[in-house]
């Protein structure tokens, strides 16, 4: 993670030994673990540096350009992934996008999920909580929005909401909080384990930038449906919901989900290091297309014969 001068200050439980590194299995730990948040180090998000570009391109035309030479890699990865299932393989891919407003989660599904055949990917924008899913426990909708085995899922905000807004408007006791914690690590670890690589990805903007952003959907006409007054409503707790982050940053990176912090003021980096991380991964998995369950030579015979 690419750290402003600044130093830490006091320490938050549950804390853990500093620098403490764990390597995802399989992953290359190119740009994985440049981004990656150590399992059980504390998280300071003020000291990140919000336009850094760790391990990316020398600059925007550069960014853009190697993005799109990425596109061609990924999109092959996702076919064999897709075509793997077709003959058992039951693993698949969970891209899940955190951040604060106009951090970039609408703008990574454009112009990053772009990059694959849409027929393969599970895209899943969770709004706030309906009257029936506030019925049952807070992961079940989480759970009916989850990729088939093939499939590359994306989620537009996702579980996390439960003990981020939720914490900053304190709209459940502390008590039940502090257990949605190890729910969810529980929850991922499951996944993991049922063939789910878990890709989470924290877009760290800074105040400046988002208000530039918000400022820009005023201005233009044409982004007036982006923009909701509640927005500044939001902004305000700012402090509580880096806060917030950093919790949920610190106690939920794990060996199996470990969490990543994406430098976002750029798009450009933001854009090419998400496509780098997806990359990354689909590559450790190595999907391969299936053998064929029928005579290959018959069926070439036969066909043949038709003229």
């Amino acid at each position: 993670m690419a750290k402003k001068d600044a130093t830490k200050n006091s320490e938050r439980k549950p804390g853990g030994k500093s620098g403490k590194k764990s390597t995802r299995p399989g992953a290359s730990p190119v740009l994985s673990e440049l981004l990656r948040v150590p399992e059980g180090e504390r998280v300071d998000l003020g000291g990140l540096d919000t336009r850094a570009t760790p391990g990316g391109p020398s600059g925007k035309a550069a960014g853009l350009s190697a993005t799109a030479l990425l596109g061609e890699r990924l999109a092959e990865l996702q076919e064999r992934l897709y075509a793997a299932s077709t003959g058992g393989d039951r693993r698949r891919l969970l891209l899940v996008l955190q951040g604060m407003d106009t951090s970039g989660k609408g703008g990574t599904v454009k112009h990053v999920i772009g990059l694959f055949n849409p027929s393969g990917c599970r895209i899943k924008a969770f709004k706030t909580p309906t009257a029936e899913e506030l019925n049952h426990p807070f992961l079940w909708r989480v759970i009916k929005a989850l990729p088939e085995p093939g499939e590359i899922g994306i989620f537009d905000r996702s579980h996390y909401e439960d003990v981020l807004i939720a914490r900053v408007r304190e709209l459940v006791p502390r008590s039940q909080l502090g257990r949605r914690y190890g729910q969810i690590n529980r929850f991922e670890r499951t996944l993991n384990d049922d063939g789910v690589t878990v890709v989470k990805c924290f877009l760290h903007i800074s105040p400046d930038a988002q208000r530039d952003r918000l400022l820009e959907r005023l201005d233009r006409p044409d982004k007036h449906w982006k923009f909701n007054p509640t927005d500044i409503d939001e902004r305000a707790l700012w402090p509580a919901y880096q806060e917030a982050y950093e919790i949920a940053l610190e106690r939920c990176s794990t060996p199996v989900a470990p969490w990543y912090v994406i430098p976002a003021d750029r798009k450009w980096y933001r854009n090419w290091a998400i496509s780098k991380l997806l990359l990354e991964h689909l590559e450790a998995l190595d999907p391969a297309y299936p053998k064929a369950d029928f005579d290959v030579a018959a069926c070439r015979e036969r066909l043949l014969r038709q003229g």
